[in-house]
């Protein structure tokens, strides 16, 4: 029989000798989030004896690398951002450069090709320029755009959340599979960053069920309902937690119940409350345990929240129900096709609020209504001039002007 005394991680109290063999024994750097004996996992802060020099562990944002395209991260204690290298943009210098932003209101300027951009609208505008004012009182989310864009609203912090909350969502689905794969309804977290650890609440559907989880900071609970009945054209969800313990309805379903590992009680978040996707949606950047890979495709309305069950369900927001921003988020039902019509064969996509022509080849232009020139990048097959030599249009063809020391029909020789 073996008798154990203390464990000790990461280190020993004493350096100068253990068990009869002396020199330093240097202690463990760096992150230790999971440690079982027996097959039982030990929550190594609120189980502990005792220590010395233990930290929170935050792995800055600049370890997962995210900028892309060449692309420097720099971060402090606080805040990160890419440093971009010339022709890219976006927070993770994942966009080429709109040179001449043609877009209205703050609308994000996307460049659907060398020739055209496409403007993504913020909250409250439509349009191909985002020069329309809509009103939105049932707000419609896309999901992922094809630049890799999400819709969202992002509202002010819910205040008094900590210890009690309880929230009513209604919401529709759109009409296609993808809805239901793995997309996230609301999202907030402790720094809006999710680095893991960070406590966090979140909504979400995956694979045809509704997922609700939450973290206090010593590990995620999680409530699945059962799979929704798609005969349904509006479903209603009712969660909530009280300390530990969360529970979650929906629909007809009967209500589910789960409690928090650890012993921690309080839910400590200070980002905006995210409804329908997130600002830089990039799931690796959100806490374990939430990370949906794609936004909402549907109509999200009546969202509602107390945090006491003494007060009135409200509206999130500050003023009440008003978010602070949005991006491609339209009015559940209504089309802004219906007042775009694309020329020349031309598809007109919208994605929320969001509205754009798809040119087929040889047409470009807001409507389609440009020809794309033989000499130009988008032109199918592309011009012959070769080693620098420069495509001229003519009436029936090109003609490649040769820079010096070049010579031929296309320049190839020298």
């Amino acid at each position: 029989q073996i008798t154990f005394g203390s464990i000790f991680l990461g280190g020993v109290p004493v350096y100068e000798e253990v068990n009869g063999c002396a020199g330093k024994i240097v202690g463990y750097k760096g992150c230790i989030r999971d440690f079982q004996v027996n097959n039982k996992e030990l929550f190594i802060i609120d189980e502990a004896l005792g220590g010395r020099n233990i930290e929170n562990c935050n792995v800055p944002i600049c370890d997962y690398h995210p900028c892309r395209n060449g692309g420097t991260c720099t971060s402090d204690a606080e805040n990160w951002f890419c440093e971009c290298p010339k022709l890219y943009s976006g927070k993770l210098c994942q966009f080429t450069t709109c040179d001449e932003n043609p877009c209205g209101n703050g609308a994000t300027c996307f460049p659907k090709s060398r020739q055209d951009a496409v403007c993504l609208c913020p909250y409250g505008r439509s349009g191909i320029l985002c020069s329309d004012a809509i009103n939105i009182s049932q707000p419609s989310f896309s999901g992922t755009d094809v630049f890799g864009y999400t819709s969202f609203l992002a509202y002010s912090t819910i205040p008094n959340i900590t210890f009690y909350y309880e929230f009513r969502v209604k919401f529709q689905l759109a009409n296609h599979h993808s809805a239901l794969q793995d997309n996230l309804i609301f999202f907030t977290g402790q720094k809006g960053q999710g680095l893991n650890g960070d406590d966090f609440l979140v909504l979400g559907l995956h694979n045809g069920r509704v997922v609700y989880s939450y973290n206090l900071g010593s590990g995620t609970a999680t409530i699945s309902s059962k799979p929704l009945d798609l005969t349904l054209s509006i479903h209603v969800i009712h969660l909530g937690r009280y300390l530990q313990k969360g529970w979650l309805k929906v629909d007809d379903h009967r209500n589910k119940t789960v409690t928090s590992p650890g012993r921690l009680v309080g839910l400590n978040v200070f980002s905006q409350f995210y409804l329908g996707g997130y600002h830089e949606y990039i799931p690796e950047l959100l806490p374990n345990g939430s990370r949906f890979k794609n936004s909402f495709q549907g109509c999200i309305f009546d969202v509602q929240v107390r945090t006491s069950m003494n007060q009135e369900f409200k509206s999130p927001g500050t003023p009440e129900g008003h978010p602070n921003s949005g991006r491609s988020v339209g009015q559940c039902k209504d089309s802004p096709c219906s007042l775009i019509k694309c020329r020349n064969g031309g598809k007109c996509i919208e994605s929320g609020s969001t509205v754009y022509c798809d040119c087929p080849m040889g047409w470009k232009g807001a409507f389609c209504t440009e020809m794309v020139s033989v000499c130009e990048p988008e032109h199918d097959p592309p011009h012959l001039c070769k080693q620098g030599g420069t495509c001229v249009p003519l009436p029936d063809g090109y003609t490649c002007h040769c820079p010096l020391g070049t010579t031929g029909t296309y320049c190839e020789q020298g």
